[in-house]
């Protein structure tokens, strides 16, 4: 239960990440002011999915892939709810959502899936270089790198897709494709980091 109600707490902040990045008229300082979601996430120790997906590499007992389901559920189900929430406080923010997911429908699944895979790299980073160079200049850099790139993030696309009103099954499948491409992403460094270190124990 501590997993999840510290994945719902990341849910909130990253709606408001989102909810401002949609209100900002300037995608760069949108994106920049994104950031606030996971600096707070990070400074508070709450539970992200695409913080921690990458340290699975290094921990993958039963107990850490069931925190890690419920910290994903957590996280979407958070993000949908409110999303739906603000789409009806602030109509002009649903509408911002709306046209902003109708165009991420209109990329095919390997476009997500690459997206999604580098926005996982970005995020592993921003985290881990918080956590064992206790700054936070990955998290500055990172998060507007990744949205000024157009990748995806499963958690801020599922707060996106309820403030948008779109119901679709097309969405669950990009939704699913973005959740895989941020998880290998996310694990990408790690493994290369881990198969550097047995090829020098050799």
């Amino acid at each position: 239960m501590k997993t999840f109600f510290e994945s719902i707490s990341a849910g909130v902040l990253i709606t408001i990440g989102g909810a401002v990045f949609l209100a900002c008229d300037s995608r760069y300082m949108g994106a920049v002011f994104f950031s606030v979601a996971l600096l707070c996430i990070c400074y508070k120790g709450y539970a992200l999915f695409t913080g921690r997906i990458g340290y699975f590499v290094e921990d993958h007992t039963a107990k850490n892939v069931k925190n890690l389901v419920i910290c994903l559920v957590g996280n979407l189900l958070a993000t949908f709810l409110l999303g739906m929430l603000l789409r009806f406080a602030i109509p002009s923010m649903g509408d911002a959502a709306n046209t902003l997911c109708a165009n991420k429908l209109t990329q095919n699944i390997v476009s997500t899936l690459i997206r999604a895979f580098f926005c996982g790299i970005l995020m592993y980073l921003a985290v881990s270089i918080y956590k064992e160079k206790n700054t936070v200049v990955g998290i500055l850099f990172c998060v507007p790198v990744f949205i000024l790139a157009g990748f995806e993030h499963s958690i801020a696309d599922m707060f996106y897709f309820g403030a948008s009103g779109i119901f679709d099954l097309k969405v669950l499948y990009f939704m699913a494709a973005v959740v895989v491409g941020n998880t290998f992403g996310g694990m990408l460094l790690p493994l290369i980091g881990k198969v550097g270190k047995k090829d020098e124990k050799k």
